[in-house]
């Protein structure tokens, strides 16, 4: 029965398998063109279409065209990272990293000749600072440091360069530095990028670390928040047992605490003037470009950058074979869970595609050893496998959390074992072709955006791939038969791996990095600098801005029964996506969210849940149910071509659910680890419980959930119900994919089943926002180095004609680099890493607005962090040209801005949750070109300033300042009951549970 139905799917992925066929030695070759006076290389059948460039310099340039809308993704990518560090100077690459923000000689400064004196002191001051060891003549020292510094700040202009690519348009502005690649990213209108080129070209040439000692401050902050992150501490611990002789774990990216304390400003110069040259660098840029022009442009601007013609060329360290398990321990406040690491050679190896294959034959999501034998059996809670590909060295990486009484030493037997039925060739012969066109199609949906093309570019620059290499590697893997995994396997996994316990209790190694006392430093805000106001000058040509229009670019069609089905063609590739949407969600119902996940432990008389998984990987889609408060939706998508078969398995899913009462024991006692392990997580305590308790007070959507008596009581039948009313409740189908709009409806009307009537939708629970009569500061104890804190307030009702002003707001206040909230708390004082502020408009028409301002900080830091955010609420701070850099940023970004694909979709579901039947950044458009800096500021004074606020905090009880705290309300700590809703699980036998 199964077989048989298994037989009619032979031929799925067609599409991709037909094509992959195709793919011989020789489909993709390496050739070489010319055009308007350059010469490049491309390869034959590239499905981005790069071109590469070798400018005279040794710059590389890759190029690929993409114009799904006006923009350019821009990745410059350094080969250089923590790995080349020195070893008595961990930390440099990072570090740089942070002081490409600063500006040049040109940029970021009023005047060079005189700024450039007091730099070249405070260098020589850090390089004596460091060889002292006495602390209170360090702490002395530090002082004079302090004074020469705030006497070099009045000649800088903070983030100018932020504020520049703020004008262009420009998202994303940021940077990142990993053990092999520093790499600059910013996504820019694509009119801009004359302008945006000028300004690398500027900024790459020259390093001045200017402002330095309050950028240490932030970096002692990174620091600090990752001494804080169990994660990252078993991610150090994993690669200092893996790597013993090599950098990967002989030092980390971020430095040593003693290194960090001691920075060297000559040495991070010395590092910049040898790997920041233009032959050890690649400018990526995927877009909409014109390869002709965009070469010229980046030739004109980096044309004349000086190679190192004594570029150091790096020797890859040997490691010693690991031949027994090596065993760690890490400790902190977060749920438990287990990593185990086998070592491989690095990206560009002979490894790489047999070590991919291998892992997506252990875990894809969906059909792999470790999904259906751990995951779907509920065996292991979260269990997983990936690749961590690096250029020298590879980790296989298995992860897994325990179930309630199993131990760490238990998940990673169960892990291991799934590593052994590979050894022994038990898997499917399918699942390597499944898996190869799994991987075929996420290149696919990889290609319709830029930030995905241009990653490709910079991670085949920086592992020395050859280009027509990396986009052959998938079809490469067709050679791969199941005795090649099979050998590999037995080859490779051994006793030669590295396990890390990550046990919950208390870090007794625990440090932080100590702040040197420095006073505020001048910003020169409303400064610009020849070389800015150069660029304001050059004006490019125009872009029209394009809005959504719901009725012309959303076709409105109807299925039996009435039920609107929304259609957006896809002209792109032979994907889809298709979801059943309903407006029913945890407020209706809280067994919604359980439901939702039994849904994937069941199957039907005839199939089981395991042979509905395969059956989707097969076909080369996937299915799933996501609830939230107010919604619910269930998706599915995958190769179009397969669209009615998928159609199909899923209907009968929906329609004919077998009640298991085993999975429920096992789901039920997940649940309730799961819920355990939440009140240990960070995150979800303080951007989930404590914003929901400071917004709503105990009741909230948030706590919205059934006690753990009621989770313990609840009944299959009852779930099978819910999920059975789904497609009997009135709902809308979204669909977005190459099938013509009348051949879709003829599939939906064939097997979407449908009742008669479909039942209304079930009136919600209404939670409201609380009213801050009286101020409270809500706190909760948890084992950190760090303080977060959040300022919340309850805002007016939904008003369409408030998105636009806020939308101003927010730019200008507190949403980038360049805002006043980021310069005052981390630039002039270096009293947090992270701070930002925003005013959100209510998603519903019956919903209210709401702000909050986020810190996180050093402990020690709270009170001065709190005051100052605190002012720059209470007193608005005015600048005109922070004023003109947020109009031009929203009109320059709005301008290139296109809504496309599934976004069409549910851009206008969102619209139309508000009451709204157009595109909102019409009026936003219109409005920012008239508003001024006085209708900012009355916005702030009528909706922030003046208002009591909630404050949430999540700290450590022996660190918190509470008598400071007292100023901002009543104080009151919660227990994680109060802050989730439902009690501590009490331990029972979950085989009488139903007896």
């Amino acid at each position: 029965m199964i077989r048989t139905f298994w037989r009619t799917t032979v031929v799925a992925m067609l599409y991709l398998s037909l094509w992959a066929c195709q793919q011989e030695t020789g489909k993709y070759q390496t050739k070489t063109g010319e055009s308007n006076g350059y010469s490049y290389e491309y390869v034959t059948n590239d499905p981005l279409k790069v071109r590469i460039y070798t400018l005279k310099n040794g710059l590389k340039v890759y190029l690929s065209q993409y114009t799904d809308e006006p923009r350019i993704q821009t990745q410059i990518a350094v080969k250089a990272g923590g790995k080349n560090d020195p070893v008595t100077n961990t930390g440099l690459a990072h570090y740089l990293e942070h002081i490409m923000f600063k500006g040049t000689a040109d940029f970021g400064t009023l005047d060079w000749q005189k700024e450039s004196v007091y730099l070249d002191s405070i260098e020589h001051m850090f390089a004596h600072y460091g060889t002292l060891k006495d602390s209170l003549e360090r702490v002395k020292y530090y002082k004079l440091i302090d004074q020469v510094s705030n006497e070099a700040s009045r000649f800088a202009i903070a983030n100018e360069y932020d504020k520049m690519v703020g004008e262009l348009g420009a998202l994303g502005t940021n940077a990142y530095t990993s053990e092999d690649r520093t790499v600059y990213i910013n996504d820019i209108p694509a009119n801009q990028l004359d302008n945006w080129l000028q300004l690398e070209g500027n900024r790459f040439q020259k390093i001045v670390p200017r402002l330095f000692h309050t950028e240490l401050e932030a970096v002692y902050e990174e620091k600090n928040r990752g001494l804080d992150n169990d994660y990252w501490k078993t991610y150090e611990a994993l690669f200092g047992a893996m790597f013993t002789k090599h950098p990967y774990g002989t030092q980390t990216v971020i430095g040593t605490i003693d290194h960090l304390k001691n920075p060297s400003i000559t040495e991070i110069k010395k590092y910049f003037n040898t790997y920041y040259r233009p032959n050890n660098v690649a400018i990526c840029l995927s877009g909409d470009l014109d390869y002709d022009k965009t070469i010229a442009l980046v030739d004109k601007y980096f044309g004349n950058w000086k190679p190192n013609d004594q570029l150091p060329t790096w020797n890859r360290v040997e490691e010693d074979p690991i031949t027994t398990p090596v065993v760690k321990e890490v400790y902190g406040p977060e749920a438990e869970w287990v990593n185990i690491g086998f070592r491989f050679k690095g990206r560009n190896s002979d490894d790489y595609t047999l070590l991919t294959l291998t892992n997506m034959i252990l875990s894809n999501s969906q059909a792999g050893l470790i999904d259906i034998n751990l995951d779907q059996q509920q065996k292991v809670i979260d269990p997983a496998s990936h690749v961590e590909p690096m250029g020298d060295y590879s980790i296989h990486r298995f992860s897994g959390r325990p179930r309630d009484g199993q131990s760490l030493e238990d998940v990673k037997k169960l892990l291991l074992e799934q590593i052994e039925l590979v050894k022994h060739g038990e898997f499917d012969d399918w699942l390597i072709e499944a898996s190869i066109n799994d991987l075929k199609k996420s290149k696919i949906e990889g290609s319709e955006n830029n930030w995905s093309r241009s990653n490709d570019l910079v991670l085949a620059f920086t592992n020395n791939m050859a280009w027509n290499e990396y986009i052959s590697e998938t079809d490469a893997m067709r050679k791969i038969t199941k005795e090649d995994i099979v050998k590999f396997a037995n080859e490779h996994y051994k006793d030669n791996y590295v396990v890390v316990y990550k046990r919950t209790g208390k870090d007794t190694n625990v440090k932080k990095v100590d702040k040197p006392s420095i006073t505020k430093v001048a910003l020169n805000k409303e400064d610009k600098s020849p070389f800015h106001q150069a660029i304001l000058k050059k004006k490019a040509e125009k872009l029209k801005p394009v809005f959504v229009d719901y009725d012309k670019d959303i076709r409105k069609l109807k299925m039996n029964k009435g039920v609107d089905v929304l259609y957006t063609a896809n002209t792109e590739n032979d994907l889809f996506s298709l979801y059943y949407m309903s407006d029913v969600g945890s407020n209706n119902d809280p067994k919604i969210n359980v439901a939702v996940e039994y849904l994937q432990y069941l199957g039907t008389e005839d199939m089981s849940a395991e042979d509905f998984k395969k059956e989707f990987y097969r076909l080369g889609c996937n299915f799933g149910v996501s609830a939230s408060e107010d919604r619910t939706y269930i998706y599915l998508a995958g190769l179009a071509e397969n669209t009615d078969k998928a159609l199909q398995l899923l209907e009968k899913l929906l329609a004919n659910p077998k009640a298991d009462d085993e999975a429920l024991k096992k789901m039920v006692a997940g649940m309730f680890k799961k819920r355990e392990d939440s009140k240990k997580d960070k995150g979800t305590i303080m951007f989930e419980g404590l914003i929901a308790y400071g917004l709503y007070g105990p009741k909230s959507s948030f706590t919205n959930v059934l006690s753990n008596k009621e989770l313990r009581e609840v009944k299959a039948e009852d779930l099978i119900t819910i999920i059975k009313d789904f497609t009997k409740t009135e709902h809308r189908v979204l669909y977005y994919g190459p099938k013509k709009g009348e051949e879709i409806v003829a599939s939906l009307n064939q097997y979407h089943a449908l009742p008669d009537q479909l039942k209304p939708v079930p009136p919600p629970v209404e939670f409201k926002m609380q009213d801050v009569a009286k101020p409270a500061v809500y706190w909760t104890d948890y084992d950190m180095v760090q303080e977060e804190i959040m300022f919340l307030s309850k805002g007016a009702g939904f008003d369409k004609t408030r998105v636009p002003i806020s939308c101003m707001f927010n730019e200008y206040f507190g949403g980038n680099m360049s805002s006043p909230v980021f310069q005052e708390l981390r630039e002039a004082q270096g009293l947090a890493y992270a701070a930002f502020a925003h005013y959100g408009s209510a998603d519903k028409p019956t919903g209210n607005d709401l702000f909050y301002a986020y810190i996180g900080t050093q402990a020690d830091k709270q009170p001065e962090a709190m005051k100052a955010m605190n002012g720059l609420l209470t007193n608005f701070p005015k600048t005109e040209g922070g004023f003109e850099v947020t109009r031009n940023a929203i009109l320059n970004q709005i301008e290139s801005e296109r809504i496309t694909k599934t976004d069409i979709l549910f851009d206008y579901e969102e619209a139309r949750r508000r009451g709204l039947d157009y595109d909102i950044r019409k009026d936003i458009y219109d409005q920012v070109q008239k508003f001024t800096l006085a209708d900012v500021e009355k916005f702030a004074q009528d909706n922030i300033k003046g208002k009591n606020f909630n404050i949430v905090l999540i700290g450590n009880k022996n660190k918190i300042n509470f008598k400071e705290l007292k100023q901002y309300g009543e104080i009151k700590q919660l227990s994680l009951d109060e802050i989730f809703g439902y009690e501590k699980v009490q331990k029972i036998d979950i085989e009488k549970r139903n007896q």
